[in-house]
């Protein structure tokens, strides 16, 4: 008596095909190409209305170490959209560096790391409605913040 074997994977089943696959996976590859980059260009520094620092201020700003603009107490938030170029073009650091430099400031001061919105929209809003915020995009801040610096 012969036995007939099939391997699992010769078999057909009723899942979706190639064809319909095709289109969707090409879709998908050409918004990854043509999407946001993780580093797209130039980066500008901007902070609420009336905030005056300079761009040699922004690393202690981010850092925790500077905490007040004249009467103003400063504010920074992340942009998760561009903090890689923040990262290494403003603090000269990586992500990693950055983590660890705020848990052990955290521990130490129990300061608390800036907040990470989504991208420049959440910035903008977060700069426009919180006095002494400071945050990085990766367009011309709009009317009514102030822009440090452009790099």
């Amino acid at each position: 008596m012969h036995t007939k074997f099939t391997a699992p994977f010769a078999t057909r089943h009723a899942g979706p095909s190639w064809s319909m696959l095709l289109p969707i996976v090409g879709t998908l590859m050409m918004a990854a190409a043509w999407g946001p980059r993780a580093h797209a260009g130039d980066l500008y520094i901007a902070c609420s209305a009336g905030v005056t620092l300079s761009m040699a201020d922004m690393r202690d700003v981010f850092l925790g170490e500077k905490q007040f603009a004249g009467p103003v107490k400063l504010l920074p938030v992340d942009n998760g959209a561009a903090q890689t170029d923040f990262l290494e073009k403003v603090m000269k650091m990586d992500a990693t560096k950055y983590t660890t430099a705020w848990t052990k400031k955290s521990f130490r001061d129990g300061s608390t790391p800036p907040s990470v919105k989504s991208g420049d929209g959440e910035v903008v809003e977060f700069l426009k409605h919180t006095p002494g915020g400071c945050g990085y995009l990766g367009a011309p801040p709009p009317a009514g913040l102030t822009l440090i610096g452009k790099i």
